[in-house]
């Protein structure tokens, strides 16, 4: 019988001759339920099985070679009762008896059911589904399949990503509290959250060769810095009268680290373990688990925090969050024991070969510098949304909705789109059409805080939700797009790249953004208009980059090229 998740395999003896093998009828083989697989092997040798032993072993002892025909189901039933007709071949790959790799013939009929010509004593026979219930593909004769266990690096890479940003942020949401426990400025503070994506810049070399050698090391990575980031953090925060700023901002270095290994991995790891159909949505759970993990700290820091003494179990419970998380990482799979897809068979180039390759494709920065832009633009949003609202009546209960709104509002579209986008591969059509309602969404949002007089909340938060929307539904299908734009260059690289950029810039346009701010004798006195409108004017300055790509002849540039890899090696060639 055919073992779980292995592709069925027997021997059966040589007929007389090759030329007349289609002459006897084909009888079917013992050992394989046809229940349990959608394979069936037949032989066009009639003898009993005792004579099939002994010829067999004749066979193998003089070396001589084996028919073995596999007549198997391929989206229909076969109608041809054995009565195999070829009429195409594809080079197919097996095993002989010595583990060598042979070429072999496969051949499909009219009827959409195939067989295996064997050369040699031993065929792996390609299954169109395996005993576990996980999907199975049958691709120019070699079995591909998803594993179960991908769901469970899924998972753990997702809670990473989210305990990465909820140390990231907080501090921001209590920042008042925090200064006066542990002494300092509010600006000190501030530089707890900011810090981060500075050491995520730093970090992104590191990040890259990491990812390199596989997502499973990253994620161990990861979990390490943020078990010591999280308790240092609480040595430096243990006592309910005061903390040690210093300890606290070694320990949130170290969180800062940890989020560059987890943010860049999503893309890595998609590549690896699911299909060209599954690949967006995946990358969609992982990423878009940081900002969910951001709402999340603002939302929850604030009433576990009522008074400066109450920082220090603040910290306490999110290090404690963070451990469980972390530990079960050890146990995550480190790569599928067979390839996914076509894709994931293929070699991906050396690292530094495939840093060389994407800094020469133009189309990868046409992609890259809004991504990085638009990224920034949330990261620094986020943290002067209160300061831009605030100044013309809004209350900080209101600006904080504001906020939730952005976030909520796009992890649901992202949610919705990402696996439309999975079964149409409209990626580029995507990009082109959310990009310039991003940056149109930027400009407008530029009058809103001061609608608050005449139209209430309806204008702010109107616009933030489509903001939310688009800049939501961009992540995913933007970072797919480069890997696929690249291919086969490694994915990481484009990866860390992307994110790395929105966090140096982030950093940066809060430092411009508070250096815009308005003086108290201003109308409204400390208002952010300045830097709203820094905003909207660098929001529009990029989407030319975007709706120039495949222009000026430069069509090929712009193809699938790992998807079409897969689609190119999915079907045979006619003879």
């Amino acid at each position: 019988m055919a073992e779980k998740g292995t592709p069925a395999a027997t021997t059966v003896p040589p007929s007389s001759s090759s030329a007349h093998r289609h002459e006897q009828p084909l009888r079917k083989l013992d050992g394989v339920k046809e229940n349990e697989a959608n394979v069936h092997l037949y032989s066009n040798n009639n003898d009993d099985d005792d004579d099939e032993e002994e010829e067999e072993e004749e066979a193998e002892d003089d070396d001589k070679a084996n028919q073995i025909y596999a007549l198997g189901v391929m989206g229909s039933s076969s109608k041809n009762n054995g009565e195999l007709s070829p009429t195409s071949t594809i080079t197919h790959q097996r095993t002989n008896t010595n583990g060598d790799m042979k070429n072999g013939i496969v051949a499909q009929d009219t009827n959409q059911a195939f067989y295996v010509d064997s050369g040699d004593v031993n065929a792996i026979v390609a299954t169109t589904n395996d005993l576990d219930g996980e999907e199975g593909s049958i691709r120019a004769g070699v079995a591909y399949r998803t594993y179960k266990r991908r769901w469970f690096g899924l998972v753990q890479l997702t809670l990473l990503n989210i305990i990465a940003s909820w140390d990231w942020i907080t501090f921001s949401p209590v920042s008042q509290l925090a200064a006066t426990y542990y002494n300092v400025s509010e600006s000190a503070i501030n530089w707890l959250s900011t810090g981060c994506q500075f050491v995520f810049v730093v970090t992104s070399p590191i990040t890259i060769y990491v990812l390199h050698k596989g997502p499973k090391l990253s994620i161990v990575t990861a979990s390490a810095l943020l078990l010591v980031g999280n308790w240092i953090r609480y040595a430096g925060s243990h006592s309910s009268s005061s903390g040690n700023f210093g300890i606290v901002m070694f320990g949130q270095v170290l969180c800062g680290a940890a989020q560059a290994f987890v943010l860049s991995a999503p893309t890595t790891y998609s590549d690896l373990w699911f299909t060209t159909r599954g690949r967006v949505g995946a990358t969609a759970i992982m990423s878009l688990a940081n900002p969910f993990g951001a709402a999340l700290g603002q939302l929850i820091t604030p009433f576990i925090v009522t008074g400066p003494r109450d920082m220090s179990n603040a910290v306490l419970y999110v290090s404690i969050i963070a451990t469980v998380i972390a530990v079960p990482s050890l146990f995550a799979p480190a790569a599928p024991p067979t390839p996914v897809a076509s894709s994931g068979s293929s070699p991906k180039e050396p690292l530094m070969a495939s840093i060389r390759r994407v800094v020469r494709i133009p189309e990868v920065w046409m992609i890259l510098i809004p991504f990085g832009v638009y990224v920034g633009f949330f990261n620094s949003i986020s943290t002067i949304l209160n300061q831009a609202m605030m100044p013309y009546g809004y209350t900080s209960d209101e600006a904080g909705i504001a906020g939730a709104v952005f976030i909520v509002v796009g992890l649901v579209s992202s949610a919705i789109s990402s696996p439309i986008l999975d079964r149409t591969k409209a990626f580029l059509l995507a990009i082109k059409t959310l990009v310039p309602v991003i940056a149109l969404t930027y400009l407008v949002f530029v009058w809103m805080p001061g609608t608050h007089s005449a139209g209430g909340l309806a204008g702010p938060y109107v616009v933030l939700a489509i903001l939310g929307a688009a800049s939501f539904s961009l992540v995913p299908v933007a970072l797919e797009y480069l890997t696929e734009l690249s291919y086969p260059c490694s994915p990481e690289v484009t990866s860390t790249v992307g994110w790395a950029s929105g966090q140096l810039l982030g950093g940066i346009f809060i430092l411009i953004s508070d250096a815009l701010k308005a003086g108290p004798d201003a109308n409204p006195p400390l208002h952010m208009q300045n830097s709203l409108i820094f905003h909207a004017a660098l929001a529009l300055a990029v989407v030319p980059l975007v709706l120039c790509l495949g222009l000026f002849g430069r069509g090929e540039f712009v193809v699938l090229k790992r998807a079409k890899t897969d689609k190119r090696r999915s079907r045979a060639p006619d003879a």
